[in-house]
C-alpha cells in the first residue's frame, strides 16, 4: 500500500487541527454561555440568587437586573459612599449600588440601560454627574477598561466577549464557587465602604498633606472640557425610556473647597455651563431635580471630611444620602402628572 504524499499527509492534518479547534471553540462557548460566568441572566441554568464575590465591572450585571430592587443609584466612586440601605429606610424604595468607580457618563448611561431594560418602570433613579460628563469628546470614551459587551444588547457581541482568556478564567471561577457547599457571597445591594481601605493606606491624618495642600486649581478649563457636553444630549436621549412617573435625581457630589474654581474665572464658566447642560438634559425628564452639592460649604472646607479632592468620608456621605431621599420624596410626592 502505497503512503499519502507529504502535501496529502499534511493537508489531512490541517484539516484535522482546524476540525479539533473549531470543536473545542464551540464546546467551550457552550459552556461559556450556560455558565454565564457574570449572571447576566442570559443564561438561568446556573443562576442561584447570590453575587459571587467579584469587582462592581461585572457584578453589576446581576446586580442590575435583580428583581430586589427597585431604585438604582449610577455613577463612580464619588457617590459610591451613600449607602442604599440609608436610601431605602428614608424612602421605602429598596435601592441598588451601580456605580462603578473610574467610570463616566459612557459607561453609567450604558449600565442605565441595563438596569431600565430589566426595570422598565424603577420606582427612582439617582445619577451623580462629576467632571467626566463635561467632556466634549461626543463618543464619551471610557477612562479605564470597561466590559462594554457584557451589557451590550446584541448576542454576538457578547458571544465574543466571551472568548477571552479573563472570561475564561472565570467561567472556571464560577464552576468552582457553585459546587461550593458554603458560597461566600457579596453584599447583593452593592454597596461598597470603602472608608477603611483608604484609612488603611493613610488616605486621612498622619504625614499626608491635608486635601488642599497641593497646587492652586488654574482659572482656565481643562482640556476638552469647556463646552460643547454631548454627555447631556445622550443623557436627555435615555431619560426618554423613563416613566414620567419615575423620580430622578441627579447629584453634581461635593468636592474640597481647594478644588472648586475661583468665581468669574473661564473655569468657574466652563464648570457652570456643563451643569447647565446637564440640568436642562434632566428637566426633560417632567419628575426629575438636581442636588447641586459641587459648591462652596463649610464642610468642603474641612480637611478632615475628605480623603482628597474629589472624595469624601462618611460624615459627608451620610447627609448627602439624607438629602438624596428627601428629593425623592418630595418628587414622589408632587401632584399626578397628566397622561
Amino acid at each position: 500500500m502505497r503512503s499519502p504524499s507529504p502535501a496529502t499527509a499534511w493537508s489531512a492534518f490541517a484539516r484535522t487541527a482546524v476540525f479539533t479547534a473549531a470543536a473545542i471553540l464551540s464546546g467551550y462557548l457552550a459552556l461559556a454561555v450556560a455558565i454565564d460566568p457574570y449572571d447576566s441572566g442570559r443564561s438561568r441554568l446556573f443562576s442561584v440568587g447570590a453575587v459571587r464575590p467579584q469587582g462592581p465591572r461585572t457584578a453589576l450585571a446581576v446586580r442590575g437586573r435583580d428583581p430586589a430592587f427597585s431604585g438604582a443609584i449610577l455613577g463612580n466612586s464619588h457617590i459610591q459612599l451613600v449607602e442604599p440601605a440609608r436610601l431605602a429606610a428614608a424612602t421605602g424604595i429598596p435601592f441598588v449600588q451601580l456605580s462603578v468607580p473610574a467610570t463616566g457618563p459612557g459607561e453609567q448611561l450604558l449600565i442605565l440601560d441595563w438596569f431600565l431594560r430589566h426595570h422598565p418602570t424603577p420606582a427612582a433613579l439617582v445619577m451623580a454627574a462629576d467632571d467626566f460628563w463635561c467632556t466634549d469628546d461626543p463618543a464619551l470614551p471610557p477612562g479605564k477598561p470597561f466590559p462594554f459587551w457584557l451589557l451590550e444588547r446584541d448576542p454576538v457581541t457578547y458571544a465574543l466577549g466571551l472568548l477571552r482568556f479573563n472570561v475564561a478564567q472565570e467561567v472556571v471561577g464560577r464552576i468552582g464557587w457553585l459546587l461550593r457547599r458554603a458560597r461566600p457571597v457579596a453584599p447583593a445591594d452593592g454597596w461598597w465602604n470603602y472608608e477603611p481601605d483608604y484609612l488603611k493606606l493613610g488616605f486621612a491624618g498622619g504625614a499626608r498633606p491635608a486635601p488642599g495642600a497641593g497646587a492652586a486649581t488654574p482659572d482656565t478649563p481643562e482640556p476638552h472640557r469647556a463646552g460643547p457636553f454631548p454627555a447631556a444630549v445622550r443623557l436627555a436621549a435615555t431619560l426618554a425610556r423613563v416613566p414620567a412617573e419615575t423620580p430622578v435625581v441627579m447629584v453634581f457630589p461635593p468636592i474640597h473647597a481647594s478644588a472648586l474654581p475661583r468665581p468669574g474665572t473661564r473655569r468657574a464658566a466652563a464648570e457652570q455651563a456643563c451643569k447647565a447642560a446637564i440640568a436642562a438634559a434632566l428637566a426633560s425628564h417632567p419628575r426629575s431635580a438636581v442636588l447641586d452639592e459641587r459648591r462652596d460649604t463649610p464642610e468642603s472646607h474641612d480637611d478632615a471630611l475628605f480623603f482628597d479632592l474629589s472624595h469624601y468620608r462618611l460624615p459627608v456621605a451620610r447627609p448627602l444620602a439624607d438629602a438624596i431621599a428627601a428629593a425623592v420624596n418630595r418628587l414622589r410626592a408632587r401632584p399626578a402628572i397628566p397622561g
